[in-house]
């Protein structure tokens, strides 16, 4: 008895410690909530209150209908999506053949590929420029699509061939004998398998496309494409009519569709699917 009374008294200190760390790394979106409901003013003053002193719904309603906030969520949208496609049909099928073929060079490919990811994309922001432009690119949601695929293939290939080697290669095996033809072993077999890791790259893939600023604010010039990211940067870019409140409440509402989506495949992130295969 004295034994599980400690052991409850433990998890119960342990929980207590990680709900009040998560409060502590909730306390600045807390703020920015309070901050979009207050006036103009509220942001700038001495008071720190997570309760606004006059609540308004003015800054959602500015955002929404004074600026061109839908316009910058179709672009966003229409470059995570386009960026999801490409790099997760290259990446995929990239993984998979170095999942389960051994090709000369497969580990030299791999190594090139991760050692070229590890610099900054900071380093290629001329080259880029230039290539767009010599290519009629520039100011384009074209080329940025292929910028941005370009870099999350390589991590759609590693992730992606971490969860195909660790998918028995006896199912594919008995697939076979059962007569399954390749194209039925990967639409039928190897996708529904891998599809907790496809849901988890396409979303890593999407979050980062979504947040990313430098490429979008170089390589975009125009206001009719700019992204949320570029969009959220001209909001603040001029001091005469920059609002703190109107900011908060555009962030916020960028959040909004990443926050779904992530609740929406939350399950998936700790799924093992192979392990419910081998048994099946």
């Amino acid at each position: 008895m004295k034994r599980k009374t400690k052991k409850r008294l433990g998890c119960a200190a342990l929980n207590i410690v990680f709900i009040l760390l998560c409060f502590v790394t909730l306390i600045p979106i807390l703020y920015a909530v309070s901050v979009s409901f207050s006036g103009a003013g509220a942001a700038l003053s001495g008071n720190f209150s997570f309760i606004p002193a006059d609540p308004t719904l003015e800054n959602y309603r500015a955002i929404l209908f004074d600026e061109p906030f839908m316009l910058w969520l179709k672009n966003s949208l229409l470059l995570s999506a386009g960026t999801v496609a490409v790099a997760m049909l290259c990446g995929v099928t990239a993984a998979y053949a170095c999942s389960r073929w051994r090709f000369r060079g497969r580990r030299a490919v791999l190594r090139v590929l991760l050692v070229l990811n590890a610099f900054p994309q900071v380093l290629s922001l001329f080259a880029y420029y230039r290539i767009l432009r010599l290519g009629g690119l520039l100011n384009s949601h074209a080329g940025l699509i292929l910028i941005y695929a370009g870099s999350m293939c390589v991590f759609a290939i590693w992730n992606m061939k971490g969860y195909f080697d660790t998918i028995p290669i006896e199912i594919e095996e008995a697939s076979r004998m059962d007569g399954a033809n390749d194209a039925q072993l990967i639409w039928k077999i190897v996708l529904p398998l891998a599809k907790p890791a496809i849901i988890v790259t396409c979303v890593m893939v999407l979050i980062t496309v979504w947040n990313e600023y430098l490429f979008a604010t170089t390589f975009l010039l125009e206001s009719d494409y700019y992204s949320l990211a570029g969009g959220l940067y001209q909001l603040q870019s001029n001091d005469y009519t920059r609002s703190w409140p109107l900011f908060t409440a555009a962030s916020i509402l960028a959040s909004l569709p990443l926050l779904l989506i992530f609740f929406r495949i939350q399950k998936y992130m700790v799924s093992g699917l192979t392990a419910g295969g081998v048994k099946g």
